[in-house]
């Protein structure tokens, strides 16, 4: 034996380690992500091989082997690419209970809605009942996390227990300590028996893989390679410190996890020399630590039945590896666009009397695919000119890409259904607005008329109702291939409303008004407002070069710091928090300066959990200036333009309403090309006032959960990845902030500084400061290595005492994300 280390006379009793193998799935880190497919189905075939030569008897020192599907796509695809004998052979290994079948279908980032995730976990149910064989549990390798809502939904799929073993590169296992089991209670109360694991490659550093050896998680005396002819030497060595250090940290059991890949790769083979070196460990040291392959239920089996109490914890548990959805934005943006719209189809369409299902089943999947959390291929940041790494991010972008096209391709056929005229000559101007909500909305319609029909509407014309002759106010805009008639209505339930355009006779009724406070100059910029002019004033809004005013609200600005006061007429409170860095939708740029090209990868590394440099510069954006673009009986439209480094464009477009308390945002701007890692956040510092009971509400994946606070313990607190939206509320008032196109919400402070985590009792509600953090190129592998380019984000802002309800507030993010659907009949 080598050195001075822990023997087995030091451990102070006899340990126990389940010995669990599988191979990691990332589609895409690796290899092309069509080769992984073909690498997992063959892995399948391996496993399968091995389990038969130790069930016959070819292969002897094999039994006792038992393989682990850590998700169910290698399977799904397994059994699409195989003939019927393997498939027989597969599901026999599945009975003898050789091969095990697990309940997740990928891991997941939290971009992925629950009606696509609960179908996903459905698909290995259903297959295992088919077997006659019973899932009971689940597994996450490698993510960080997982929404409070997926495990509700593991639990209703039938899931009784999940096993984690993250990877805490820029990431951390939650609780403070890890290799412990907790019950996690769903959101309806249910409980999901966790066990919170060490690396998925613990193993193969340990020495429990001949062939596979690795020095990831431990630096010790010995060079490591992965062949090594002293392997059981740092095997015993490794494997006896590690329990002796359980001990030491009060581990409660007697025995322990771990994790084995057949290769020290993600996307590993099956190895079945693993246990070939169980046998020979336990000859040598059985009766001090044994070593067993087991499957995930019978690993479980083994906690269930001590006799130490398990600590319930409840809550939200964010993802640290979410925020590669920000270094794809433009895709993202693509992604989450196609999944809303699939979910209009379904409400379009509830009989699916005009969908495909096959084809919906495709959109789902590409779907599935694009939110997997692999982003790239190893060395994207290394050399993010090679071949490999732009065409392993062309296809994950093709994912988003086909899942939109598919679904817009539907949605077409279902609004064909409805009536929607194609494209011809001498079409009537008749139209169809829908919701197909089953609340009652209020929305704004668009109206299209094609480029060549413009001259027909130079004189006056209305927007009639057809059933009842009501006319509707509207307003017209200037789009690229037309003009769009806006109209505000409101519409119960599942209504449809035809409406018509009515060309009218009429002398123009422009002059000179007596009462409107505007000069020569075209400036209106008098505040003060004379009784006879208040009720016109009140119809109108009001822009005077350092504000805005609605009947339902008054914006203000300052040159330099953006907007800083957003006062609600109903309330007289300012919705805009004092004294934050960057006012409503201003800029916020970092970058990490990085000497040399050399040190592109390892300046990442650096930087754990802080996403940025202990020398980061950041800069906030300078508002330069605000112009009026349009302004009408419905709405009005103001750009404000902003110079920030790091983006040779910046401009925010800003749409209110006369009748409505809603603002609409367009954040548009052109990115330099820069490969230092580099965020870009914009600023929505908002807050409903002074009331005492304040909660800021975010939509995961089938949750809605407090920030901060619905949350297990030890969890990230910095930033979470949102479906539709935020909601800010308190005992009277609240504000509803819908997010379309950007999922990473940013929550904690911006500086380089240790992080606090969940339950951190120096962590203080009233610090946290939202952003929309966009764009981001820091991870030093897998991530898009620049995020140059022309961007357009969209958001929406409602307010009011009807948003005190979080889940109303956040069905409206849904509906105004959804869109307004307003088509053009053929008759």
């Amino acid at each position: 034996m080598k050195g001075d280390f822990t023997t087995m006379r030091d451990l102070q009793q006899k340990w126990k380690i389940a010995v669990i193998h599988h191979s990691h799935t990332d589609i895409g880190y690796t290899e092309r992500q069509e080769k992984i497919e073909r690498y997992h189905v063959d892995f399948i075939r391996q496993a399968v091989e091995i389990c038969e030569n130790a069930f016959h008897g070819i292969k002897p020192e094999w039994q006792g082997f038992r393989w682990v599907c850590e998700n169910f796509w290698p399977v799904e695809r397994f059994l699409a690419k195989s003939d019927s004998l393997l498939i027989e052979k597969f599901e026999a290994a599945v009975r003898r209970g050789d091969i095990e079948l697990t309940a997740n279908y990928l891991n997941m980032t939290d971009l992925i809605d629950i009606p696509v995730l609960s179908k996903n976990i459905a698909k290995s149910f259903a297959y295992a009942e088919k077997l006659g064989v019973k899932i009971r549990s689940a597994m996450i390798a490698d993510i960080n996390g997982m929404s409070w809502g997926y495990a509700q939904a593991l639990v209703d799929a039938g899931v009784e227990h999940l096993f984690s073993c993250l990877h805490p590169q820029h990431g951390m296992f939650p609780l403070g300590q890890k290799q412990i089991p907790f019950w996690w209670e769903t959101p309806n109360g249910q409980k999901l028996l966790v066990w919170n694991g060490d690396l998925y490659h613990i193993g193969n550093n340990l020495g429990l893989v001949p062939g596979a050896l690795d020095s990831y998680m431990l630096q010790d005396e010995y060079h490591i390679s992965a062949s090594m002819d002293n392997h059981f030497e740092v095997a015993e060595t490794r494997i006896f410190r590690y329990l002796a250090q359980l001990e030491a940290d009060k581990h409660p059991y007697d025995f322990v996890p771990m994790m084995v890949s057949g290769l020290i790769t993600d996307n590993a083979p099956p190895n079945g020399d693993i246990v070939s070196f169980i046998r020979e460990w336990n000859e040598r040291f059985g009766a001090q630590v044994e070593l067993e392959m087991m499957t995930l239920g019978q690993f479980f089996d083994i906690v269930q039945v001590q006799p130490q109490e398990i600590p319930v914890y409840q809550g939200d548990w964010p993802d640290w590896w979410s925020d590669g959805v920000g270094s794809t934005a433009a895709a993202t943006k693509i992604f989450r666009e196609a999944q809303r719209q699939l979910a209009q189809v379904r409400r379009l369409d509830p009989m699916e009397a005009y969908t495909n299902a096959e084809q919906m089943a495709e959109a789902e999947y590409q779907l599935t695919l694009y939110a997997e959390h692999t982003w790239g291929y190893s060395s994207s940041v290394k050399e993010p000119w090679n071949a490999l790494v732009q065409t392993l991010g062309s296809r994950k972008e093709l994912s988003a890409t086909r899942a939109h096209q598919i679904i817009y391709e539907t949605l077409d056929e279902v609004l064909a259904a409805r009536g929607e005229a194609q494209l011809a000559v001498n079409i009537p101007f008749l139209y169809a607005i829908i919701n197909p909500q089953d609340h009652p909305t209020e929305d704004l319609y668009k109206l299209h008329i094609d480029y060549w029909e413009q001259t027909k509407f130079a004189g006056a014309f209305e927007v009639v109702e057809a059933k009842c002759g009501e006319v509707l106010a509207h307003q017209v805009q200037t789009v690229a291939r037309g003009t769009l008639i806006c109209v505000v209505a409101k519409l119960q339930a599942k209504e449809e409303k035809k409406l018509y355009i009515r060309f009218i006779e009429t002398a123009s009724d422009k002059t000179i008004s007596s009462r409107r406070l505007r000069g020569t100059d075209g400036v209106e910029d008098i505040a003060t407002v004379f009784e006879q002019s208040a009720q016109d004033n009140n119809l109108r809004i009001q822009f005077d070069g350092t504000s805005i005013e609605t009947p339902n609200v008054r914006i203000s600005w300052e040159t330099g710091k953006g907007i800083t006061e957003w006062i609600p007429t109903d309330t007289g409170v300012n919705l805009i928090k004092a004294g934050v860095l960057a006012g409503a939708f201003t800029p916020v740029y970092e970058v990490t300066p990085v000497p040399i090209k050399e040190k592109m990868v390892e300046s990442r590394v650096n930087m754990g959990r802080n996403r940025k440099g202990s020398h980061v510069k950041r800069s906030v954006g300078i508002l330069s200036g605000v112009r009026e673009v349009m302004n009408g009986p419905l709405l009005a439209t103001y750009e404000f333009d902003y110079e920030v480094p790091g983006i040779s464009y910046y401009s925010m477009l800003l749409t209110l309403f006369t009748g409505l308390s809603r603002a609409d945002v367009q954040v548009r701007m052109h990115k330099d090309s820069v490969w230092q890692p580099e965020n870009v956040y914009i600023g929505l510092p908002f807050q409903t006032g002074q009331d005492e009971n304040k909660e800021l509400w975010l939509e995961k994946t089938g949750a809605l959960v407090r920030a901060w606070k619905d949350q297990l313990p030890g969890t990230n607190t910095d930033y979470s990845c949102i479906q539709e939206g935020v909601a800010c509320t308190s005992d009277t008032y609240g504000i509803a902030i819908a997010t379309p196109d950007t999922p990473l919400m940013q929550l904690g402070t911006l500086a380089y500084k240790k992080r606090q985590l969940a339950g951190d009792k120096h962590l203080d509600f009233n610090s946290l400061n939202m952003y929309s953090w966009v764009l981001n190129n820091y991870w030093e592998t897998n991530f898009k290595a620049t995020v140059g380019g022309f961007y357009e984000f969209d958001y929406h802002i409602g307010w009011g005492s009807e948003f005190t309800n979080p889940q109303a507030a956040l069905a409206w993010c849904h509906d105004i994300n959804a869109g307004s659907i307003g088509i053009r009949l053929s008759k």
